[in-house]
């Protein structure tokens, strides 16, 4: 194997397979990343099992040839490099890789190819493209209520597929999140459901381009954007019913400025306990009172004007539950839907955009 291409065209690459590679594994060889060189292009792949990167490129190639070697320590070499610089890469005998550029060289220990595991190849004969930006924007709206736990369907979103319609939710038993979107030409026969990975929405995040052709098979779901494919190993399980945790008729609805809202919440939240981050509101005619308190440190309280006509209502909830919804409204203002104090309240933004936004809280005793 040996071919040289310039150093900015495979940074960029190594940059990604980053947030592939598994850092800490009992299997050394998923630190590693496969360089398989035909004669006609350079692929670089990556995985820890449950998340892989496949990116192709071309370059200057001489000999075909594949190897694996340790992704972190090939991106840091190729890093260090001057700007500018062609960098070739060539295979030695006893499985190690020379890299040379300018004056610098380096010879690197790797790892047989025989040994690494089978990423999966898909064929993307669905013909399912989706808006990469507003897939990101989606992304964002439900990335933060996921959360990492035994129940391993709660680790990812669940993305719905229908005739002209993209859903994504996620939740941690406290809170959902819940987008949707209209797709142009989304022409999906039935309805495609499948649990996403955290880490795969994560690496989602970092592509860019207009499209994202998607696939999937028994086991995988399938990303393409541009010259690049993630691979992401479907979650088993049945994600809770959504539907049924949204409430449809809380009578109590207050609008207020999202601004407001937000700075009063942070500033209130500065003395809550560290732990619950509880933050106390007093819900009036046309106005919240804000109040927490931590015995070791003190109290905070602050007062936000509101559009209100419900009767008064005192609730608790998680400051950071909340100020995770604001930081991704557009809306100047949001509304927020209360039955009473111990039922799941409903946050939207009071004028959405494009992408339908919906957030719901469960409330806790302070």
């Amino acid at each position: 194997m040996r071919f040289s291409i310039n150093r900015e065209d495979i940074l960029r690459e190594l940059q990604l397979m980053q947030g592939i590679v598994e850092k800490r594994s009992t299997m050394p060889i998923l630190a590693n990343i496969l360089i398989n060189v035909s004669e006609n292009q350079i692929e670089l792949a990556g995985t820890d099992l449950e998340v892989g990167l496949r990116t192709y490129f071309s370059g200057n190639i001489e000999e075909t040839g594949s190897l694996t070697v340790s992704g972190k320590k090939i991106f840091e070499i190729v890093k260090s490099l001057s700007e500018g610089q062609n960098v070739t890469f060539k295979e030695l005998e006893d499985l190690m890789m020379e890299v040379t550029s300018g004056e610098s060289q380096f010879k690197v220990l790797c790892l047989s190819r025989e040994d690494y595991p089978q990423i999966p190849e898909p064929k993307f004969e669905k013909n399912i493209v989706l808006p990469l930006e507003k897939v990101k924007k989606m992304i964002d709206r439900v990335y933060y209520a996921i959360t990492q736990e035994q129940r391993y369907y709660l680790n990812g979103a669940l993305m719905i597929l229908n005739k002209g319609q993209m859903e994504m939710v996620s939740t941690d038993g406290h809170r959902l999140a819940y987008t949707s979107v209209p797709v142009e030409n989304l022409n999906v026969e039935e309805e495609i459901k499948g649990i996403i990975s955290k880490k795969t929405l994560g690496e989602l995040k970092k592509m860019e381009n207009d499209k994202l052709e998607y696939d999937l098979d028994e086991n995988n779901l399938f990303f393409k954007v541009n010259n690049r494919t993630i691979i992401s190993r479907i979650i088993e399980g049945k994600f809770p019913n959504y539907e049924a945790v949204i409430p449809k008729d809380n009578p109590n609805v207050l609008s207020v400025s999202r601004e407001d809202i937000t700075n009063a919440i942070r500033r209130v939240s500065l003395l809550s306990t560290e732990r619950s981050k509880g933050v106390k509101f007093y819900i009036q005619k046309n106005q919240i009172n804000l109040f927490s308190s931590n015995p070791e440190i003190g109290e905070a309280r602050d007062k936000v004007e509101i559009e209100y006509e419900g009767k008064d209502i005192e609730v608790g909830f998680n400051s950071q539950y909340i100020l995770d919804f604001l930081s991704n409204v557009q809306s100047e203002k949001i509304r927020m839907e209360i039955k009473d104090e111990n039922n799941a309240v409903l946050m939207v933004p009071e004028v959405d955009d494009e992408i339908k936004y919906q957030y719901v809280l469960m409330p806790m005793k302070i």
